[in-house]
């Protein structure tokens, strides 16, 4: 049976609203889980897995997703280039104070898991376990262009046919196994159909972060953050099969760190593994509850 998930608000210290949905008991046993999106999603990405969080038949716990700034419901910064991660960081901070969450599960998924490796080195007695979905401290370049090409560059469509068409043009390669319901269900995660047409859920102003990848010049690695991110907490690292984003080697590199970063392939799926089914919450589910 489901729970009701909420939304809640928060001011960040520049005075920018942001949005979050939460769902499950607040004063819960087990500590809260906090799920970050990628760099244009938001956290209608997480809906499946905040129910599972929120109504696990043995470690139920409180559980919340972020919009970033631009993303979902929060606000649109008037200035693109402050969607930057040190600030990202800073409104993650906010939420986590207005929330009195000392102690956490962190689940960031590709920019969501980059907040979360600084998080290891910025606040490290938050991080209880850490989960990373397909991303890691090294960003493979084809990945990173491809994302650059269609990041507040999607054409408007004019139905969800259309929408669904789109983003198979662009992320087939990454989910080869996805049928027309999926793609429908990514192209409804993407944008949203109104009054007014359809207008993406994230500011295509956020294109902004990637104006400085240059396929001449790799961008600097995470080395120094995921060590201290691994050092503070376990670590999972899930990586899709197909991703062009995070390597195999990388991977490897990942758990050679340290004993307790655990890695899992998701069969089917590139970047970044959609968490709404069981071969991706499950796995999730279990690590958060070893980690309390």
């Amino acid at each position: 049976m489901g729970v009701a998930i909420e939304d809640r608000w928060f001011t960040a210290k520049d005075g920018l609203k942001l949005h979050a949905l939460a769902a499950g008991p607040k004063h819960a046993r087990a500590l809260p889980a906090v799920c970050l999106p990628g760099i244009s999603r938001t956290a209608e990405d997480f809906r499946e897995l905040l129910q599972a969080f929120a109504t696990h038949s043995k470690n139920p716990r409180r559980a919340i997703a972020l919009d970033s700034r631009g993303r979902g419901l929060s606000a649109r910064d008037p200035n693109p280039t402050n969607y930057t991660v040190p600030i990202e960081i800073g409104d993650l901070l906010a939420v986590l104070d207005a929330e009195k969450i000392t102690r956490a599960v962190f689940v960031g998924t590709s920019r969501g898991g980059i907040l979360t490796m600084v998080m290891g080195a910025v606040r490290p007695q938050a991080i209880a376990g850490a989960v990373l979905n397909d991303i890691g401290p090294v960003l493979d370049m084809p990945g990173l262009l491809r994302i650059k090409t269609y990041v507040g560059k999607m054409p408007r469509p004019s139905s969800w046919a259309e929408a669904a068409m789109n983003l198979r043009k662009v992320m087939g390669g990454q989910f080869p196994a996805f049928d027309e319901a999926k793609w429908q269900d990514y192209a409804r995660r993407t944008w949203r159909n109104g009054k007014d047409g359809f207008t993406p859920r994230s500011d295509p102003l956020i294109s902004t972060a990637l104006a400085d990848i240059d396929p001449a010049v790799p961008p600097p690695d995470l080395w120094k953050q995921f060590n201290a991110l691994a050092a503070a907490a376990p670590v999972l690292v899930l990586r899709g099969e197909h991703s062009d984003l995070l390597s195999r080697e990388t991977v490897a590199a990942m758990r050679a760190k340290d004993q307790r970063v655990e890695t899992i392939e998701i069969a089917g799926q590139g970047h970044a593994p959609f968490l709404v089914e069981a071969a991706t919450i499950d796995p999730i589910l279990a690590f958060a509850a070893r980690c309390g």
